[in-house]
């Protein structure tokens, strides 16, 4: 019987030094909306603002929009539904990035690169993180102007902004703290369950 392979990608988030990075492994099968997840628990965001993956079509130097569709914002390129469509028909040798956005106000965006496919491990429940470095940016932080001015305020208890922002994150932050034996994923189905009601799909 032949075992199915696991497919790994390393996740980079853009425009930030140090970079902060995460490499996973998930199924074979996984959808789009399974890599999402996958990407939003092992970098440690909450999944409360919107996403899009931008890849380009195999063999073709035209796009595609993956994500949540939405008919009344949807401009000239379409969002296709992540959850139809699997990682396998688009990940290749040949086509090994893309770039992922989430939160459009904040617009992080993620480099996101197929390493390859690797032997899946008997037992092993997937996905699973194996590496990373640093930690992820606060929700609603303001993105990367808002980034820069949180880390510079919170590393300093002097800083006439510290008590105000240590208020409004609720704890001392390293951005250097990042623990891949603690990256708990949660389950993509119910996720998108809940996600589809909420929209009332």
């Amino acid at each position: 019987m032949t075992t199915r392979p696991v497919y790994q990608f390393k996740i980079s988030l853009n425009c930030i030094k140090p970079t902060i990075w995460r490499r996973i492994q998930i199924s074979d099968l996984a959808t789009f909306w399974d890599l999402h997840v996958a990407i939003q628990d092992s970098m440690g965001w909450f999944d409360c603002h919107l996403h899009s993956f931008s890849i380009k079509k195999p063999n073709s130097n035209e796009s595609i929009r993956i994500g949540i569709p939405d008919p009344e914002f949807d401009d000239t390129l379409p969002t296709e539904a992540g959850w139809d469509i699997k990682v396998r028909d688009y990940f290749t040798k040949s086509n090994p990035k893309c770039l992922y956005e989430y939160d459009f106000g904040d617009s992080w965006e993620h480099i996101i690169e197929f390493e390859g496919q690797k032997e899946k491990v008997s037992g092993m429940k997937y996905p699973i993180c194996l590496d990373g470095k640093n930690a992820c940016p606060p929700e609603d932080v303001g993105g990367y102007c808002g980034y820069e001015d949180f880390v510079k305020i919170m590393s300093d208890e002097n800083h006439e902004e510290y008590d105000n922002m240590f208020e409004w994150f609720g704890e001392k932050y390293d951005p250097k703290k990042f623990d891949s034996s603690e990256v708990k994923f949660s389950n993509a189905r119910r996720r998108l369950n809940k996600m589809l009601s909420y929209y009332g799909a």
